[in-house]
């Protein structure tokens, strides 16, 4: 049958894992080539050399290639040759579709090792059997393959490349694990507590960081700020467990066998409120999106008296100088006001606010106190956790002994079985987070918070622009008003506003409620909620 063919076009494919196994390009070619040689058929050009996959030809370059080639010389080519029929397809239906594309150009494919006669009643059978079952040994190894996949991300390892801050370490083909990259964690930690405090806009935080030399394009850093791996979850997708009647099992997250950068309790609830300002959940604070101007930066935190717009600020040039003013956006007839006049009075304003120096030493004596009673509690409720997880345990236990006596079906086993484990997974987690909680002396961090309380004009008046954003944004949850002479707001900081109520009652302003002094220490609240940020001055 091979006598009939004068002229070849030889092609060679290999997938990468097949490198090793004998049918390497050069086996394929010198093969092809010593059998046209014994065959007395010529070589059309040179070889096409495939390293790529044989699922489909629309995705492989040199068939492209070579079919282009083939159309150009039509009248020089008799047949297509190859090593076996798996180099050629591994899909039946991409092979009979090339084969009639093939066959219009009168051109024949064929193997060397495994030859047909294509003209024969029983070639489509023929062919069937070499490529269909090639097809479907290739479908095996890909069940397999995504079998282990989302078995391995069931187990909580990483199966892809590194996210950003780690790196791929591999001991062998079966030892795998990612780690930390020391330098880089420092960053990103840094990113994600800059973007939580709300101040900035993510977009200006990515641009602030590339002028420092850490750039991330803009779509890879959002991806960064949703990932979960950074807080040690894998997410786990849809799969379809062929296995067991196709059942769908929904995508999830599971615990991560990875070291988390974010692993702090102030870290992890860095990320939660991350993902709120990405929802837009998160409201109230304001975001900057440039730098601001020394002179304008209270427009951000300003609303109209007269329309509850929002202030915007400009320079102003005249009588020998440029000057700025805020005005509403709305319309600029309802509020206009110098800028160094509102800074002016604005400082006065946060001035009077300062609280007593009575009422802040009781205040820090409080939430010593509360500290301590916290940390107790917490010991007691990691105690109550594990009492839970022993009572689960147990019918867990007596409903697999039910179901090895027959006593109940199969589904019913699997769903009350995954209830239990998922009820587990979720006390132990909470487990984990007490036993984990930053438990050092906070007496440091309420030194500090006390001595920023207590100087708050003096860094509204002489702080950097950068300082009085943040401040203003950890006191004021809402925009404040001023309508040229006096300030004032709805919302304060929880903590701020419970201090200045008691500071007001010694000074013998009565509260709206008529509270009396001694309900200070009832209403002071915990001090994880004294959420005044770290800042460098």
């Amino acid at each position: 049958m091979m006598n009939i063919y004068k002229n070849a076009v030889i092609y060679c494919r290999v997938s990468s894992d097949e490198q090793a196994k004998g049918t390497s390009l050069d086996f394929q070619e010198a093969s092809l080539t010593e059998y046209c040689k014994r065959n007395n058929i010529n070589i059309v050009g040179k070889p096409f050399r495939e390293d790529y996959s044989a699922k489909t030809f629309s995705k492989r370059p040199k068939i492209k290639e070579m079919m282009a080639f083939l159309k150009s010389n039509k009248n020089d080519v008799d047949v297509v040759l190859f090593y076996t029929w798996d180099r050629y397809s591994r899909n039946l239906e991409y092979a009979l579709t090339n084969i009639r594309q093939l066959k219009k150009l009168n051109i024949g494919v064929n193997s060397i090792v495994n030859p047909l006669d294509s003209n024969s009643s029983d070639f489509p059978t023929m062919l069937g059997i070499y490529v269909g079952s090639a097809e479907s040994e290739n479908n095996k190894i890909s069940l397999r393959t995504k079998n282990g996949i989302h078995d391995s991300l069931e187990a909580g390892k990483c199966t892809n490349k590194a996210p950003r801050g780690y790196r791929n370490v591999k001991i062998d083909d079966y030892n795998k694990y990612v780690e930390i990259i020391e330098e880089e964690a420092i960053k990103i930690r840094q990113i994600f507590a800059e973007v939580a405090k709300g101040v900035e806009t993510p977009s200006y935080i990515r641009k602030q960081f590339a002028r420092n030399g850490y750039n991330i394009p803009e779509t890879s850093f959002f991806e960064m700020l949703r990932k979960q791996f950074y807080i040690g979850k894998v997410f786990v997708p849809d799969f379809v467990d062929v296995a067991n009647g196709r059942k769908v099992i929904p995508a999830h997250y599971v615990d991560g066998l990875h070291e988390p950068i974010l692993k702090t309790e102030k870290e992890i609830e860095d990320f939660w409120k991350v993902q709120e300002i990405l929802d837009g959940k998160k409201k109230g604070a304001p975001k900057l999106s440039r730098k601001s101007h020394p002179d304008a930066f209270l427009r951000s935190y300003l609303k109209c008296p007269v329309c509850g717009g929002t202030i915007t600020g400009a320079p102003s040039t005249g009588n020998g100088g440029t000057y700025y003013y805020y005005n509403c956006s709305v319309d600029g007839k309802h509020f206009r006001c110098r800028a160094e006049k509102a800074i002016e009075g604005f400082t006065k304003y946060v001035s009077s606010l300062k609280p007593n120096k009575e009422i802040l030493k009781l205040y820090t004596e409080v939430l010593k106190d509360l500290n301590r009673t916290n940390n107790e509690e917490k010991s007691m409720e990691i105690k109550n956790f594990d009492v839970e997880i022993i009572r689960i345990e147990e019918r867990r236990n007596k409903l697999e002994d039910m179901y090895f006596d027959g006593k109940i079906k199969q589904e019913d086993y699997d769903r009350m079985k995954e209830r239990y484990e998922r009820e587990i997974a979720i006390i132990e987690k909470k487990k984990h987070i007490d036993e984990n909680l930053n438990r050092s002396n906070i007496e440091p961090k309420l030194k500090y918070s006390i001595e920023l309380i207590n100087r708050l004009d003096y860094y509204i008046s002489e702080g950097k622009v950068e300082v009085k954003c943040k401040l203003l944004s950890s006191m004021f949850p809402q925009k404040v008003v001023f309508d040229g002479n006096s300030y004032r707001t709805n919302s304060y900081n929880m903590v701020l506003d419970l201090i200045y109520q008691q500071t007001n009652e010694l000074r013998g302003v009565k509260t709206k409620n008529g509270e009396s002094f001694s309900t200070f220490s009832a209403s002071v609240p915990r001090a994880e909620l004294l959420t005044l940020h770290s800042i460098t001055f």
